[in-house]
């Protein structure tokens, strides 16, 4: 084997295991502490048990010093933003995910470099630039998708969680009390984000201040349109139960037109691989008996 081809093969199983370890490996004991101490008291009835996970810190966080000192600044933003978008979903920590990062980006160009030196042209140059430049953003690409994912969770529940806290605002509870048992009795994103809100209310920030996160994090269109109201009738001190009742009609109605929109565009959808797939089979069929028997008639 040449020393070009040994070297690039020992880099690569380097990287894989690095990559490994930066998916699969556990969070740390320092990590697991503080997700234990923020968790007691929210679940009574659940007893949370702190698993210990032997892991190599020091090892981790030297990997995860290294990736943050070779990647952009503006990277590492955007990862932070696609982390709230997404939840922070547990097990992606940001440090995790600047090692995965560097490690998919060595190993492609690594892969890339083999490719190419082994071919000639410049297609082959173009194809293992953008393999390289793909998997340079295969983290920012999983976190978008499970970001959208739950932003559409988030916009499918929130018409029903509203009707639920418009019940229980009109049977005598108060904004916060309704959202808490809407939190309490939900078990998707939106729930999550309402528990979130009310924790940051009880630490002391401000309401205005913990609805408008809310809205910054879930970047959820309707979402945002309902925590307006809500600090509007907040501040000039209109009914909530009449916010709530409007807001949660104006959000079915949408819900349907969406529906409806959506219905209407699947002839469109269906055309291409309509002509695509199904038309020149049947052509073949049809007009393949005819053509063969002129073919066989001129000759």
């Amino acid at each position: 084997m040449e020393p070009m081809a040994l070297f690039a093969v020992s880099v690569l199983a380097v990287s894989v295991f690095l990559l490994s370890w930066a998916v699969f490996a556990g969070p740390g004991r320092a990590r697991q502490r503080t997700v234990l101490n923020l968790s007691r008291g929210m679940y009574p009835e659940h007893h949370a048990v702190e698993a210990v996970v032997p892991e190599d810190e020091e090892t981790g966080g030297t990997l995860a010093t290294i990736a943050r000192k070779f990647t952009p600044a503006p990277s590492i933003r955007m990862l932070e933003k696609l982390q709230i978008k997404a939840g922070r979903p547990q097990g992606w920590p940001l440090e995790k995910l600047l090692v995965a990062k560097l490690v998919l980006g060595i190993g492609a160009a690594l892969s890339s470099l083999l490719f190419v030196s082994s071919t000639t042209g410049a297609l082959p140059v173009f194809l293992a630039a953008a393999v390289t430049l793909v998997c340079y953003f295969v983290p920012e690409l999983l976190l978008h998708s499970r970001g959208q994912e739950r932003s559409q969770a988030i916009q499918l529940e929130l018409a029903d969680t509203l009707d639920q806290m418009t019940i229980a605002v009109e049977a005598g509870l108060g904004f916060d009390s309704a959202m808490a048992r809407a939190a309490k009795n939900g078990k998707g994103p939106l729930a999550d984000e309402f528990t979130r809100t009310l924790q940051e209310i009880q630490v002391g920030q401000l309401r205005r201040h913990a609805y408008e996160s809310l809205a910054r994090r879930t970047d959820v269109a309707d979402l945002r349109r309902f925590v307006r109201a809500i600090i509007q009738a907040d501040a000039y001190g209109i009914s909530i139960a009449d916010v709530l009742r409007t807001q949660a009609s104006e959000l079915r109605s949408k819900r349907r037109q969406r529906a409806e929109e959506k219905a209407m565009q699947i002839p469109v959808k269906v055309i291409f691989p309509l002509m695509v797939c199904i038309l020149p089979v049947l052509f073949i069929v049809l007009l393949g008996p005819t053509a063969m028997n002129m073919m066989e008639a001129f000759s």
